[in-house]
């Protein structure tokens, strides 16, 4: 009797764990399936255009500033005292992003992420570069201030202090940011197409379309087609104002600021989305077996031209599919959230507006008139009855309208508009700090050697061959010998987890606890890399 009570408690437990693991590869089957990735892409695209043309900081004539990124801009770009503080400067932002790549590679990327987080997605030199790329972006912003003190202990240098105001119009520098945001969702959305038109895993999708796409070098010349002449075209439309997105709408369903804030975090969250819909979030150690976009090859390898005499070693510079395709999302959340920031922190009069009769905005398009206004005369009570002597027509003629509206909502409520940002992120960083890191027990793999390749060791980067290869080629020669292939199971975090990777082997290991598969043995198992509802 207890024997049978046992038994039906287990088989109940089993049940339950079985329906959990039944509706958790569901959700992820739909929610990883190529229609919701194209969509979601595609969505990205479409938004930012839209964030962009009901802006209205991008009509501002007033001077562009950005927090940390602007101070490298005029750290680098502008602000140069003359004589020999310009030689100071040039060499500090040398050294700083001397500094930067260094710190990035061996610190942050060996030491933080790699020995310390164990992050699967950093393992050996994979995320290297984007990595330094961050790390000088710091070290640049580190050493403004470094140089800003100098000036500030030699005295009278207050016009040359590197600021986060970069010395280029809110116009014209949204107008770059536009292309940029254009060029990095479109370029991120034409790669996912191009992943999803050469995957095997949902083999009953787009069969007509795949063949096309893979059929001799379609899939090359429409890649670099589509996006050269689309890109073309909207930097052409963008850069010229022929297109007057006020014009078009005519006042439709206008933007205030609280819809335009939700609307620049929806984008922060599909920016993450895209990336967590890959198959391989988040450890990025699969081995499916696809070219690059737009290219005829898996990789891309460049050999760096140093002295042997002073080194005497080779260096390359391997970029892997993963960093290629996802790298630019992560440039492009820059530019977003400062589209965030300026939604969350906007004030008309701070870039050159007012609100007129409907809550409507009104931009001075004359920047040098700007410095002549202030508070009480650059509003539309004193514009709309005011003469300018120099056209005998009020001041309010010469100023751009537009249908984008400012209500003066609190900053509370407008602070509302980061809970899904936020909670995309935090999400995001659970998964990473949950299924893809290295276990205690696993042996994190890092480089053959303590910088990047050695020619000397031969290892198989020097071969052409990576290090996914290398591992299909081992799976290869014990299928020929004769090993059976195991499908190995951990159940490392709650009892069952999603699809996680050994260290060791690049093959699936499913979530059911303590169960080894024999694929030899198992005929079921051979087609486990066929996605299924």
């Amino acid at each position: 009797m207890g024997s049978d009570m046992l038994h039906d408690c287990l088989r109940g437990r089993w049940k339950v764990r079985l329906g959990r693991m039944e509706i958790d590869a569901r959700f992820r089957y739909y929610f990883q399936h190529p229609w919701s990735r194209l969509v979601v892409a595609y969505l990205v695209t479409f938004f930012n255009f839209l964030i962009f043309a009901e802006d209205p900081v991008s009509h501002s004539q007033t001077e562009a500033h950005m927090i940390v990124v602007g101070n490298c801009f005029s750290f680098i770009v502008n602000k140069y005292p003359g004589g020999g503080w310009n030689v100071l400067k040039i060499v500090m932002w040398i050294l700083a992003i001397f500094t930067g790549l260094v710190a990035g590679k061996f610190f942050f990327h060996r030491r933080l992420f790699g020995r310390y987080l164990r992050l699967k997605m950093f393992r050996e030199d994979h995320g290297s570069w984007m990595t330094m790329f961050f790390s000088t972006i710091l070290f640049l912003f580190i050493f403004s201030h470094i140089y800003n003190l100098l000036l500030l202990m030699t005295g009278g240098m207050g016009p040359h202090m590197v600021t986060e105001y970069m010395g280029i119009r809110n116009e014209s520098f949204m107008k770059m940011a536009a292309v940029g945001t254009w060029m990095g969702d479109f370029v991120t959305a034409w790669m996912v197409t191009d992943m999803m038109l050469q995957d095997t895993l949902y083999p009953e999708w787009g069969q007509t379309a795949r063949r096309f796409w893979k059929q001799g070098n379609n899939r090359i010349v429409l890649f670099w087609t589509v996006l050269i002449s689309l890109t073309s075209v909207v930097v052409l439309v963008i850069s010229t104002d022929w297109i007057s997105w006020d014009n078009l709408n005519r006042g439709f369903l206008p933007s205030d600021e609280v819809s335009r804030a939700f609307l620049a975090s929806f984008i922060l969250v599909f920016d993450l989305l895209i990336v967590m819909q890959d198959w391989e979030f988040p450890h990025f150690m699969g081995d499916l077996d696809m070219n690059l976009p737009g290219l005829s090859t898996t990789q891309l390898k460049f050999k760096l031209p140093v002295c042997k005499r002073i080194f005497k070693e080779e260096y390359h510079i391997h970029i892997t599919g993963k960093w290629f395709n996802y790298g630019i999302i992560f440039l492009v959340l820059i530019l977003d959230l400062n589209m965030w920031k300026n939604q969350i922190f906007y004030k008309p009069y701070e870039y050159g507006q007012y609100v007129g009769p409907g809550e409507k905005i009104y931009t001075v398009e004359e920047p040098d008139t700007l410095s002549h206004f202030n508070r009480s005369t650059l509003t539309w009570e004193w514009r709309s009855t005011n003469i300018d002597p120099r056209t005998n027509l009020t001041y309010i003629h010469r100023d751009m309208f537009l249908h984008s509206r400012y209500i003066g909502a609190s900053l509370d409520v407008k602070c509302l508009a980061f809970i899904p940002s936020l909670a995309a992120f935090v999400l995001f960083g659970f998964f990473i700090w949950l299924f893809g890191r290295f276990q205690d027990s696993e042996t994190f793999p890092e480089s053959q050697d303590k910088t990047y390749e050695r020619i000397k060791r031969k290892s198989p980067s020097d071969l052409g061959v990576t290090p996914e290869e290398v591992h299909v080629s081992m799976s290869e020669t014990l299928k020929r010998s004769g090993t059976p292939m195991l499908l190995l199971v951990d159940a490392h975090h709650f009892g069952s987890s999603a699809n996680s990777i050994s260290p060791c082997s690049n093959e699936t290991q499913e979530t059911q606890p303590s169960i080894s598969l024999d694929k030899a043995a198992c005929p079921e198992a051979a087609d486990v890399d066929k996605l299924s509802p």
